[in-house]
């Protein structure tokens, strides 16, 4: 059987790829951000809120909302005193949905994963 027309792998758009992909994995790999990005896919937050829903204390919410959004994670609204935070990139809500179906989704519904 012949083989099926596969696209050629060109090494330099790889390993380009693969360069974002880690990059952006080491951002979402600290626990904090992790749970700020989880929260913000949900919708817009201000900082009060965040720090109410995750027990996470304002200088460190502050440290880790600066590194998001000089990573281009998330943006900001202002609105009065008020500084609204969202997530601004749409790979981040994918790769933040499949986590999700993989790791806190009820047992019952993850099959035979474990």
């Amino acid at each position: 059987m012949p083989a099926v027309d596969a696209p050629t792998l060109d090494m330099s758009e790889m390993r380009a790829a693969a360069g974002q992909a880690a990059a952006l994995l080491r951002v979402m790999s600290n626990e904090d951000r992790l749970l700020l990005l989880c929260q913000l896919s949900q919708g817009e937050h201000c900082v009060s809120e965040l720090e109410a829903l995750l027990d996470i204390r304002q200088p460190t919410l502050s440290q880790q909302l600066g590194v998001l959004r000089n990573e281009g994670l998330v943006t900001t609204r202002r609105e009065g005193k008020h500084i609204h935070y969202r997530v601004s990139e749409p790979r981040v809500v994918d790769l933040l949905q499949f986590m999700y179906a993989i790791f806190c989704q009820p047992a019952s519904h993850q099959g035979s994963r474990r």
